[in-house]
């Protein structure tokens, strides 16, 4: 993210839709200088744009990616993980998937268990949330009340989960594994029930009475 385009689309697809001015604002820019940007983008086809009426006054102009924008974001060779999702279904059934996605959750476990073991459950969601971010997540955490969210803005393996769901069914177990007894931890948002986004809601589990 070398240049104030490349920065702009990635506030959008951390962020959603925004306006020129908290585009401006985040990019501590004037708004004029980044209209031109978004015109540029726009023009690319990778930016479009919706009015959006807030009361009274005129509608707010607000920016989100395309398809096309959301595309240059790496999706982890989607045509040849789909493809071969569909050739291991094929030769070996759904069984043969079933143990390839275990296989992949066993060795994410080993990796996060070994940098999750932190005395505070906090300590150990951001840890995770870290290891997240380098495999391309775009992940971060941020406190709601006194809950934890682990928001994931980009989701590198899409395809693969569009085409067998149970990654997706894999990471939340691994999630639930690699935080602890402690924690309770349920789907926020969920990419592919029409969410912008997939995010993890985390909180304390209550001592048991005596």
């Amino acid at each position: 993210m070398n240049s104030t385009s490349d920065r702009i689309l990635h506030l959008l697809k951390r962020n959603g839709a925004q306006t020129a001015d908290m585009l401006g604002e985040a990019l501590e820019m004037t708004s004029m200088g980044v209209r031109r940007h978004l015109d540029t983008l726009s023009e690319n086809g990778v930016i479009e744009n919706y009015d959006q009426i807030e009361g009274v006054g005129r509608p707010r102009k607000f920016w989100q990616l395309t398809p096309k924008g959301h595309g240059r974001f790496p999706d982890a060779h989607a045509d040849l993980t789909v493809k071969m999702i569909g050739d291991i279904r094929r030769v070996f059934g759904e069984e043969g998937l079933d143990r390839l996605i275990a296989e992949r959750e066993r060795d994410m476990r080993l990796l996060y268990e070994g940098a999750t073991r932190k005395a505070l459950l906090a300590e150990r969601v951001e840890a995770l949330a870290e290891l997240r971010a380098r495999d391309g997540y775009m992940a971060r955490v941020e406190r709601d009340g006194d809950d934890l969210l682990l928001i994931e803005d980009h989701c590198p393996i899409c395809a693969a989960a569009t085409a067998c769901q149970g990654f997706c069914r894999s990471e939340l177990s691994i999630f639930r594994m690699v935080l602890g007894p402690d924690a309770v931890v349920e789907r926020d948002e969920y990419l592919l029930d029409g969410g912008r986004r997939c995010s993890y809601r985390i909180s304390a589990r209550a001592a048991s009475g005596s």
